[in-house]
């Protein structure tokens, strides 16, 4: 088909997509989150889609799930993956506010993964104004917890991706028309130090602090770091009184490897640290996903696609894991990086590239049309 005839616009594609990075969701806000749901739902309705609001569990926040207008609806389809969470808490947008500068545009999530989903949704829009009828029916997951590993919906992905023919996620493309055909495989930890309490000032040597300990044990586990398995530390809780010695001290490590063979190694090296006053627990993980012969089918699709629009393409496996690590895994061909491209993504300059909204939309509407 030809996807370069279809009219779309970066610019209101853009004014589109401002009240999803408006509403922001960071992951813990389950409130905020469902805001984001709610916006989501009357958009998909609007569509004619059938929207289903599935209730969130764990204290975060509900998935929507979208079945658009098919002959054949109950045939394996595709699907398509977009988390509404961000890392950016509520108020970001006071230091991080919705602009554009030149071809840039600015906003908490915005490339990660709105702009992505946004231009997913646009695709749908389109084909169905033009009156194309995709060879499959096509299915919208939206989740709330992809920013911490998807510990509350993963089981509600990986059902629907095995009903699924296909998948499509629309996290951030790779500069210079990168898509993502693989993810590494990571994991997380839950790490804790036991102290003995007492006052700071009056009788500091009775006591024994956990942060001190904690701080000896991060130190460990980082040094642990190989070129073919990685850790690291990035969240650290502890104390409460400056005139108490702590008594317990919490941290968050995150592993990852580009083989799983060298995860489960890493994995065993994180248990053996277990002792009476140093707990390590095990948290979500993503297994590593390797690209199939139809995912490289794929690939091969999008590369055509980017040729008619004039996009340069190539693809890589990534280290950042996303939920197409759990479809890929399982063996549903899964292409993933299809969304915006952009910079800086989880920083206050985050951002992304306005005329890639039109021409990656256009590459996913092809998808889509083609895919059978």
């Amino acid at each position: 088909m030809d996807i370069s005839a279809l009219p779309f616009d970066a610019d209101q594609m853009l004014a589109g997509l401002r009240p999803w990075v408006e509403c922001e969701s960071p992951t813990f806000d389950a409130a905020a989150v469902n805001r984001m749901m709610d916006i989501l739902c009357r958009d998909f309705a609007v569509m004619g889609a059938t929207v289903e609001r599935i209730p969130g569990r764990m204290g975060l926040g509900d998935s929507v799930r979208a079945r658009f207008p098919h002959p054949t609806p109950n045939a394996p389809g595709i699907l398509i993956l977009g988390h509404f969470d961000t890392v950016h808490p509520v108020g970001t947008l006071e230091k991080l506010p919705f602009r554009r500068e030149g071809d840039k545009a600015y906003g908490p999530g915005i490339c990660d993964m709105k702009g992505g989903s946004y231009l997913s949704v646009e695709a749908i829009r389109q084909l169905m104004a033009a009156g194309i009828e995709t060879p499959l029916p096509v299915t919208f997951l939206a989740t709330p917890d992809e920013e911490i590993g998807t510990p509350s919906v993963r089981d509600l992905i990986e059902a629907e991706a095995a009903r699924a023919k296909y998948v499509l996620v629309p996290e951030p493309g790779r500069s210079g028309g990168g898509v993502t055909s693989g993810r590494y495989a990571i994991a997380r930890f839950k790490i804790a130090t036991v102290g003995r309490p007492a006052h700071a000032g009056a009788r500091l040597s009775e006591g024994k602090s956990a942060i001190r300990e904690m701080i000896k044990r991060i130190e460990q586990i980082e040094d642990m770091t190989t070129s073919d398995c990685t850790f690291s530390v990035s969240v650290l809780k502890a104390g409460q009184w400056v005139n108490c010695v702590s008594s317990e001290a919490q941290a968050e490590v995150l592993s990852m490897a580009k083989r799983q063979e060298d995860l489960d190694k890493g994995v065993e090296a994180m248990l053996a640290l277990n002792t009476n006053e140093f707990t390590v627990e095990r948290n979500v993980t993503r297994p590593v996903w390797e690209p199939s012969g139809e995912t490289f089918r794929m690939m091969e699709m999008a590369e055509a696609f980017h040729k008619d629009v004039g996009m340069a393409f190539r693809h890589e496996s990534s280290g950042g894991g996303s939920d197409g690590n759990f479809t890929g895994a399982m063996g549903v061909p899964t292409l993933d990086g299809l969304g915006v491209e952009g910079d800086l993504m989880h920083t206050l300059s985050e951002h992304l590239i306005v005329p890639t909204l039109a021409l990656r939309g256009k590459v996913m509407a092809g998808m889509l049309a083609t895919l059978k």
